[in-house]
């Protein structure tokens, strides 16, 4: 199957002329290694063993030929992280080398951060306008700028999104039929739990609680549910439930090997506002894993058995595809609540210099003036900042609105 683009790639070709080193981390199966070897001249493959000897035996990374080297999967021999580290202090060339990783070093392992030598660049699964469909015809980056052109007409039908939720944006999954698709899914859930988690140091004695606070986890996506909630939402048939001690060991090795990806609260530093809630907004990787995980597929979303998840999930497919247009650029996303819950701002993308775009997310065919509320007061707080504002919708057409406001549909914005 021949490359499909992705937004990341916008980044990695920006930076390379002037880094001397990239990693591109993110959950397995997210599509880093295909994005690098785009890129790579030479190839390090640290999951073989035979690519492992030859990074082992060359410390200093010194016999490595010209051009710009990946190093795929670096967590299985972690010494290569501080020999790049190294070789950048020493000099090493701008696009010398690309690093993939799924995960932190298992504990007990010592490693430099990196910070200041290695930078950083976290991909996501595939954002609806990456998956091969309908070209998005509202940037994203051009939102940044202040002139966007909000045009377009989307052929998207809530079953289309209803599908692009269950359909997954992991590249390998995401092609398979549904039976298959769904296998896929499990599957991933399963080596999660009793492969990955244990390679990060952690050993799974109770597999069915961890899965259960998962699919705890996945039900309060798009919320900021507490954890204490998520926890009481955790219970086995007999009503017993895991420690908290054992769950907040869940949350944090889970975060570590991007499996969740939460959306942090925002506030600026420049303009804080008072009394505002603090809580990330939960997500998983996917939404596709969400679903998974309450043993629905995605007819289920318009029925009875699951349609009050279908808003939540609209959002996370929402939130997937903001963060991978942010990415291209730089930008940070978050999300704003106020501590009484009067104002909301679903997404915030923040660019490096301080402007902001925000986002509401409506699973509606329509806007109205009720939809836009939380947006336009955000403008009256920053008024210098906001650049721009927009409605992601399951609508057919972009336009924008008299007081300004961009409603986009949601498979026609793109970086």
């Amino acid at each position: 199957m021949p490359y499909q683009p992705r937004a990341i790639d916008q980044a990695l070709l920006a930076l390379l002329p002037e880094a001397p080193a990239i990693a591109i981390e993110g959950a397995k199966g997210v599509g880093k290694t295909e994005t690098a070897l785009q890129q790579a001249n030479h190839q390090l493959f640290l999951y073989n063993p035979a690519d492992r000897i030859v990074a082992e035996a060359d410390p200093m990374l010194e016999q490595l030929p010209d051009g710009t080297v990946l190093i795929d999967e670096w967590q299985n021999a972690p010494a290569t992280w501080d020999a790049v580290r190294r070789a950048v202090d020493r000099g090493a060339a701008p696009g010398r080398f690309i690093l993939t990783g799924s995960a932190t070093p298992a504990a007990g392992i010592d490693s430099h951060s990196g910070a200041g030598r290695i930078l950083s660049l976290h991909m996501r699964p595939m954002a609806i306008f990456e998956r091969g469909g309908q070209k998005p015809s509202v940037s994203l980056a051009a939102m940044f700028d202040g002139d966007a052109d909000i045009s377009g007409t989307s052929a998207a039908t809530l079953s289309d999104y209803v599908e692009a939720i269950g359909s997954s944006g992991f590249p390998g999954i995401h092609h398979h039929s549904p039976q298959l698709r769904q296998r896929h899914l499990n599957s991933y859930i399963d080596r999660v739990i009793d492969r990955d988690l244990p390679g990060a140091g952690y050993a799974t004695r109770k597999p069915d609680t961890l899965r259960r606070w998962m699919a705890a986890y996945g039900a309060a996506s798009s919320t900021t549910t507490t954890y204490s909630g998520i926890l009481d939402a955790t219970t086995a048939g007999d009503g017993s439930q895991p420690a908290k001690d054992t769950t907040a060991q869940f949350r944090d090795l889970l975060t570590s090997i991007w499996i969740l990806d939460p959306v942090p609260a925002w506030n600026s530093l420049r303009n804080p506002l008072k009394a505002i809630r603090l809580s990330p907004k939960h997500q998983l990787v996917d939404p596709a894993l969400a679903l998974t995980l309450q043993r629905l597929g995605p007819r289920d979303l318009t029925s009875q058995r699951g349609n009050h998840l279908l808003g939540p999930l609209f959002e996370s497919l929402a939130t997937l595809s903001v963060r991978a247009a942010a990415a291209a650029t730089g930008a940070s996303v978050s999300h704003l609540r106020t501590a009484k819950g009067l104002q909301e701002v679903d997404l915030i993308a923040e660019s490096f210099d301080g402007r902001l775009i925000g986002f509401e997310v409506k699973l509606s065919v329509s806007v109205s003036d009720a939809d836009v509320r939380h947006l336009l007061w955000l403008r009256r707080q920053f008024p210098e900042d906001v650049v721009d504002l927009a409605v992601l919708y399951s609508g057919p057409v972009a336009y924008r609105r008299p007081d300004g406001v961009a409603c986009i549909p949601l498979d026609l914005l793109g970086s």
